[in-house]
């Protein structure tokens, strides 16, 4: 593993929610990422409060619909 700064999703009630910069350990080989249990704890207490949480920017992201090719 080595230690990196991650951007990691989430989808809470049907909205995205990004988290950038949190530390991780990232496999060289398979990009697994693993966080310690207290980074988890932050992220958690950060999801909890992000009513009153002031984004640092936000996002446009496209959506794209999959239909299967006839």
């Amino acid at each position: 593993m080595v230690e990196q700064q991650i951007k990691q999703d989430f989808w809470i009630k049907g909205n995205l929610i990004v988290i950038e910069d949190a530390p991780a350990g990232v496999c060289p080989q398979c990009g697994e990422k693993v966080v310690r249990a207290d980074v988890g704890r932050q992220i958690v207490t950060l999801i909890a409060g992000i009513e009153r949480a002031q984004p640092v920017r936000s996002i446009n992201v496209p959506v794209l619909q999959f239909k299967l090719a006839a």
